[in-house]
């Protein structure tokens, strides 16, 4: 037994993750693991930008949370987008809790709020909707689609109604 088992042990605290939290958290663990990534950004003029990415996700809080981060870079090799997703379940209100932390500014994004929709989970792809504190629009959804062991794509649409959606920005993630 090693050190931390034996101070959990000590203090009584041994939790078992419960199934439906664990369930719960195997439809987003697709993104644990190490990807290499081209981000599309669609431009003002309507052109397409491409950008080398990274997204990198983990399980943390003792197998409870996942934590996945993602960083884009210009062509020169300056980071230009860095944050870091949080993503939990809550068993009692059976909704999710994901947040994204700006590691450049600090600043931290509620995702897939109740009050924009939740999480929703729709075969093979998973959406959820967000107020935009970054770009122009007022509205992101983002779609995770196309997912299999070694591949997901994110796509963000862009809205100021939350009716009418237009496409922004597609990142493709090749498993490393």
């Amino acid at each position: 037994m090693g050190p931390w088992e034996t101070y959990v042990r000590q203090c009584g605290e041994v939790h078992v993750i419960g199934e439906d939290v664990q369930a719960a958290l195997e439809q987003f663990a697709f993104l644990i693991g190490r990807f290499r990534c081209e981000a599309r950004l669609k431009m003002p003029s309507g052109e397409w930008q491409t950008f080398e990415a990274g997204w990198e996700g983990r399980w943390i809080l003792n197998d409870r949370a996942i934590g996945d981060e993602y960083r884009v870079f210009a062509a020169d090799g300056k980071l230009l987008v860095l944050g870091l997703n949080v993503r939990a379940y809550d068993a009692e209100k059976k909704s999710w809790n994901i947040k994204w932390v700006d590691g450049l500014s600090g600043r931290w994004t509620d995702l897939g709020p109740e009050e924009l929709g939740g999480v929703q989970f729709d075969g093979n792809s998973v959406s959820y909707r967000f107020k935009e504190p970054m770009m122009a629009h007022a509205l992101t959804r983002a779609t995770y689609t196309n997912i299999s062991e070694r591949h997901f794509t994110w796509k963000g649409e862009s809205s100021e109604d939350g009716s009418q959606w237009t496409e922004f920005m597609v990142v493709e993630c090749e498993r490393e």
